[in-house]
């Protein structure tokens, strides 16, 4: 395996540790290149101002480097946060006649835009989709390297991390699929890993922004997590590791943080636990991952996110709901929501006319394939032509961004599902 194998060269076993927290959620030059120099930060109330270009953005450190145009974006939320948002205009050979449809691309946890450029530009997704003509755009959520500013709030104010995926459904999701629809001035396609998808079947179901969509291709689906297989997945949220970080006071979950490793370091010590065949006890086996990908993954993952998002997340596996943030008391549940208890994501509320593309893999111990066939039912209305789901029985998590053979199994059957929406 792969990973037994890198671990020999890792300087450090926290680097180690990075690498299976990350997973859970589980050319030419440059300076000719670059479109902006100061980023026009654009909030949805149409308030205008500018931050300056991250000397090591994602355009200058991944995709100019790679021989395609690049652009720095930055949108602010409804509630304050400055996402960071990179477009590939066009492919590496330039300009391809006709029109080119926009594509928002969504990452999963603790992880950012990056996600989509790790591999070789022949195999990554925003290359490819770049190369076929797609207008390409990159969303990093709040918290990430690039999307760290607010308009009042620092990293270091617990307030900052306020948050849980709600508040990416209710606010970043919104924000950048905005941004782009103004910008290009016409619907567009998404994609989501994970995460991403997550918070996209959560707007759908409450039909937010689907006026502005044409279609969304979900990855790795999560919607439905109380069948995970992962084993320090289902670890943490059974001891409730996440809410004993936040009552210490660790509002932001940082992978590469004193806490995170040593609440790893505990799990790797207990007896029959291998952590050197972590990554495939936290993914599932995946298949076709070259290990020259981690060299590149370690110089830009894993990112930080909320701990309370974490607790979230914690909640939907061991009650295996589909529901907001529980505050576990029935006074703050109701000043929040009106309700005694958490609303739900009503999945079967999805209109059944809106084209989805899934895929998902019979080795995901993340999107265990029980957990996505429960999607599946409720989903089970849907118009025939309006919803394709594609199967790998050899796929796990991991795979489906950094797999070495997706473009041929999962991103060339996206790209004709997209072309005909």
């Amino acid at each position: 395996m792969w990973l037994h194998q890198e671990s020999k060269h890792m300087k450090m076993g926290s680097t180690l540790i990075s690498i299976i927290l990350v997973i859970l959620f589980c050319g030419s030059a440059v300076g000719d290149r670059t479109r902006t120099k100061l980023l026009s930060v654009k909030g949805q109330d149409g308030m205008s101002a500018a931050a300056p270009v991250p000397s090591d953005g994602v355009c200058k450190s991944m995709v100019e480097t790679r021989g395609y145009v690049c652009e720095e974006h930055s949108v602010a939320t409804q509630d304050g946060y400055i996402l960071s948002m990179q477009r590939i205009p066009e492919g590496k050979s330039g300009k391809t006649p006709g029109n080119r449809l926009p594509v928002l691309l969504q990452h999963g946890l603790v992880m950012d835009a990056i996600t989509w450029l790790l591999l070789p530009p022949e195999q990554s997704l925003a290359f490819l989709l770049a190369d076929n003509g797609f207008d390409v755009w990159l969303a990093s959520t709040r918290g990430t390297k690039y999307s760290r500013g607010h308009i009042s709030l620092s990293p270091n104010d617990p307030r900052y991390w306020d948050w849980t995926w709600d508040e990416l459904v209710a606010y970043d999701l919104p924000a950048t699929i905005q941004y782009v629809h103004d910008q290009s001035g016409q619907k567009l396609h998404y994609i989501g890993h994970s995460l991403g998808t997550l918070i996209a079947l959560a707007a759908f179901s409450k039909d937010q922004t689907l006026n502005m969509l044409r279609s969304a291709a979900l990855l790795s689906p999560i919607a439905f997590v109380g069948q995970i297989t992962s084993p320090l997945a289902r670890y943490a949220a059974e001891n409730f590791i996440a809410e004993t970080l936040y009552r210490l006071g660790v509002h932001e979950f940082n992978p590469r943080g004193e806490a995170v490793i040593k609440l790893l370091k505990d799990f790797c010590s207990k007896p029959g636990v291998d952590c050197t065949n972590l990554l495939t006890s936290f993914t599932g086996p995946n298949c076709c991952l070259n290990s020259s990908i981690v060299d590149v993954f370690l110089e830009h993952e894993p990112q930080p996110t909320a701990t309370k998002n974490m607790i979230h997340l914690a909640q939907m596996i061991r009650e295996g709901s589909l529901a907001m943030y529980d505050y576990k008391k029935e006074d703050e549940n109701r000043k929040h929501y009106g309700q005694p208890t958490p609303p739900v994501y009503d999945m079967t509320s999805i209109p059944n006319d809106f084209p989805l593309f899934l895929s998902y893999g019979g080795a995901d111990a993340i999107s265990d394939v029980k957990d996505v066939k429960i999607l599946l039912d409720s989903l089970k209305d849907h118009e025939g032509d309006k919803l394709v789901v594609q199967y790998r029985d050899d796929y796990a998590h991991a795979d489906f961004v950094m797999g070495e053979n997706a473009k041929q199994v999962v991103y060339d059957p996206l790209m004709a599902f997209f072309r005909l929406q």
